[in-house]
């Protein structure tokens, strides 16, 4: 019985891993972008996030909302290194909200969250697209590959925003348009990006591709913006219970060596 079992598992296991070997022959493709905050010791680059904040602001936020960040995320800490000044500022300029106690719309303050963008032809929001995006990857979906690769939420945002073939085609009235990043190969948004489409205030020339990896950097933030202090937590935690594992083997050696060797000594 055991053994029927067995190779019942084995044969489940080998169909599954060549289903997964099988589909990946026609995956879209995801470029390998080295972003500064991959691996365990990685961190935010601040100038790239303030320049995917450009793009998104400029770009992105007429058809996509942050409705999990709040404004004041911009400068507390972990955040963009802007003043409160500065975000009370850009809120209020930008962003109106429905107060229920006034019974009408007020300018936003940095408690307020991004408003969601709803509507027709309105795109998904992009408060956790990094996270939602990352999956796991490799043969049956191990994620071993997330080790060396990152976790693929920012690549495939990159991937996407850069891979627009420029072909179109009319579907049910409905234009698609190629992209190489996508399953099936066509998607609904037209590309959104071109060089020089901005102007960025630190000089960085404004490509395509630059622009692509830096919102793809700050949407990683705007889903994990506490990232840095959970590395920072995670690594003096693992330092910590290094020495209290040394600490707890030491005593063990003092506290029970002489009864171990006083035994076989006996013997």
């Amino acid at each position: 019985m055991i053994k029927k079992l067995t190779l019942t598992a084995i044969t489940a296991l080998s169909l599954s891993l060549s289903g997964a070997f099988a589909a990946g022959d026609g995956e879209a493709h995801i470029e390998d972008i080295a972003f500064s905050f991959e691996g365990p010791f990685g961190t935010y680059d601040i100038e790239q996030l303030q320049r995917g904040f450009k793009v998104y602001s400029e770009v992105c936020r007429a058809c996509h909302g942050l409705k999990f960040v709040a404004f004041r995320a911009l400068y507390e800490p972990g955040g963009l290194n802007y003043s409160e000044d500065e975000v009370r500022a850009y809120a209020a300029e930008n962003y109106e909200v429905f107060d229920a106690e006034l019974d009408d719309f007020r300018p936003s303050i940095p408690s307020d969250y991004f408003p969601a963008v709803t509507g027709l032809g309105m795109g998904p929001d992009l408060s956790l697209m990094a996270k939602a995006r990352a999956g796991f990857h490799g043969p049956a979906g191990t994620g071993l590959s997330q080790l060396v690769n990152g976790i693929g939420g920012p690549e495939y945002i990159y991937s996407f925003l850069t891979g627009f073939t420029g072909e179109e085609r009319e579907v049910a009235g409905q234009f698609l348009y190629g992209n190489t990043a996508f399953d099936g190969g066509w998607v609904s948004m037209p590309p959104q990006l071109s060089d020089d489409l901005i102007e960025y205030d630190d000089g960085t020339p404004a490509t395509e591709e630059q622009m692509a990896e830096d919102v793809a950097a700050f949407l990683m933030w705007t889903a994990e913006p506490k990232m840095m202090a959970r590395k920072q937590a995670g690594f003096v935690g693992v330092i910590i219970l290094a020495v209290l594992a040394s600490l707890l083997y030491l005593t063990n050696k003092k506290l029970w060596a002489p009864h171990k060797y006083g035994k076989e000594l006996d013997l």
